[in-house]
């Protein structure tokens, strides 16, 4: 048995209403009765305190085992934020400043070039005209790329190395990002924003920076201070029976259908510390991140990073100021929407009116590969924290009508 969500305060104490909460609860039972999901679980605070759980459907369809609060999850993307805020709370410590070339750390890429025509047998590559800089990594910036995206040749030379939704087997991050760096970039960096791979690189920045394995870092800097005793790059085995089973939607019905997954890399440590996709987890303990993000950095006395890191890493780093949508690669619904621009390991509410859902500017969120979501309303004081098992993300709206439907219930 692990944790639950315990609820701290009713809604109507922080300014909430109850009975419109219920319409987030009324949206999830639709996509789970329907069949789109197996099951799921929203959990939202406001003031730093649980107003609102709900959990419907089942975390294993075969054994009718229910989802539950204290139900386990692959996070994937979600590690995205985590690892950001660690190389943050190193640049905190003035390990590196954000305009430093990523090659200071991983001499790979002081060779990096860009990608100018050609094809994946044979590409034509030019010398990158700056470095590739830290803040590329962060934003999203760097012009690198993943496997999976089937968007340019580029994309195929990663599939071909055996970096689809994965990696090679037996491959480290080291070898990785030595691998990365040896492939033409799609972009110069800090001109386009392309959905990618920068985040594993930036897991290992952490690691040279800090001196420490990113398992070791994150467990000892960020999950034991915060409490997230259930959050690591693998499944204990006395954990595994509270693991979703991970699901698909059917082709033409988008009904859900399970995805076999072996046991038995789930239950031991993997050889490439996934800083931008590894991470399992439960409501529980992302809820602890999403309170520390909301509350300035602080969490029950203890700080990881200070309000103006914060501030800055929620800010829109974007060429231009412009949002994802007008320098994004290629379309991310789920992810890239109206309104929206990126910041330093976060997508990030420039303009509510464009967005076209209730909520403040400032307003940061990310989504997970499986469809798990999460947002903080900075303004409001707000956090929400949605999991379910669905792989790839394919729900477009819900993560906007979760947004939607627990910011209506703001009444005060």
């Amino acid at each position: 048995m692990g944790s639950p969500v315990e609820v701290e305060a009713e809604p109507h104490d922080v300014g909430l209403s109850g009975g419109r909460l219920g319409r987030v609860d009324a949206l999830i039972r639709r996509y789970v009765d329907s069949g789109r999901l197996a099951g799921a679980m929203v959990a939202v605070t406001r003031d730093s305190k649980v107003v609102h759980v709900f959990e419907h459907g089942d975390r294993d369809l075969a054994s009718a085992a229910p989802m539950s609060q204290d139900t386990i999850v692959r996070l994937y993307s979600m590690t995205k934020p985590v690892t950001s805020v660690a190389a943050m709370m190193l640049h905190e410590e003035g390990a590196f400043d954000l305009l430093d070339p990523v090659s200071d750390f991983i001499p790979a890429f002081a060779d990096s070039r860009v990608w100018v025509g050609g094809n994946r047998q044979e590409p034509v590559t030019a010398p990158l005209r700056e470095p590739l800089l830290i803040w590329h990594l962060l934003t999203h910036t760097s012009g690198l790329t993943y496997g999976f995206a089937l968007d340019h040749s580029v994309d195929a030379m990663y599939r071909r190395a055996g970096y689809g939704l994965g990696a090679p087997e037996g491959m480290d991050r080291s070898k990785a990002c030595d691998f990365f760096a040896g492939l033409p970039l799609l972009f110069e960096p800090g001109t386009e924003w392309n959905y990618s791979v920068s985040t594993d690189v930036l897991g290992r920045l952490v690691e040279v920076a800090s001196g420490m394995p990113l398992d070791t870092f994150f467990a000892e800097r960020i999950f034991r201070p915060l409490g997230m005793v259930e959050t690591g790059f693998f499944v204990q085995p006395d954990q595994y029976a509270r693991l979703a089973s991970l699901y698909v939607p059917e082709s033409g019905t988008r009904q859900a259908r399970v995805l076999a997954v072996q046991k038995e890399r789930e239950t031991s440590s993997p050889a490439l510390l996934s800083g931008g996709g590894g991470l399992y987890g439960t409501a529980a303990d992302y809820l602890r991140f999403t309170k520390m993000l909301v509350n300035d950095g602080e969490l029950d006395g203890t700080r990881l990073l200070g309000r103006k890191t914060l501030q800055l890493m929620t800010s829109n780093h974007l060429p231009g100021g412009a949002n994802m949508a007008d320098v994004a690669r290629r379309s991310l619904p789920d992810l890239i929407q109206p309104g929206t621009g990126f910041g330093l390991g976060f997508a990030v509410v420039t303009d509510v009116a464009k967005s076209k859902v209730p909520g403040s500017a400032g307003t940061f969120f990310w989504g997970g590969a499986a469809s798990t979501f999460f947002f903080v309303d900075p303004v409001e004081k707000i956090t929400m924290v949605f999991l379910t098992q669905l792989l790839p993300s394919s729900t477009y709206p819900l993560r906007r009508q979760l947004r939607q439907l627990v910011m209506q219930s703001v009444i005060d």
